[in-house]
């Protein structure tokens, strides 16, 4: 039996034919209603999708800053201080110049350490 039958079978006024395929107005709603879904999703999604600035920019973008605090916020980026920026760093030595900074912090690579090794 197909539901076209069953339905057919039911008593009169227990179910009107009007509900049981739905109109123009009906696939409208839905529509919008799944627009409106739609919306909402990627505006929950956007700041996961969003790209992320580049090592490179975000080591440019620490140039106002004095050189002190310059080293404290590239270590944080890289996340570690490039050994040629210790000295400076700890106040061992003066600290380079701002495109020295910049030079060293872009070729740094995170060196591993033994105990780093393993987590591998």
């Amino acid at each position: 039996m197909t539901q076209a039958e069953l339905i057919a079978a039911l008593p009169a006024g227990r179910l009107p034919p009007d509900l049981t395929a739905p109109g123009p107005a009906e696939l409208l709603a839905l529509f919008g209603a799944g627009l409106m879904v739609a919306a909402l999703v990627a505006l929950l999604i956007a700041p996961f999708l969003a790209r992320r600035p580049s090592r490179r920019a975000r080591i440019r973008a620490t140039r106002a800053l004095a050189p002190q605090e310059r080293l404290l916020a590239i270590a944080r980026i890289l996340g570690h201080l490039p050994k040629a920026l210790r000295p400076a760093a700890y106040g061992g030595q003066a600290p380079p110049s701002s495109e020295v900074i910049e030079r060293i912090a872009l070729r740094s690579t995170r060196v591993f350490s033994r105990r780093d090794a393993g987590r591998k």
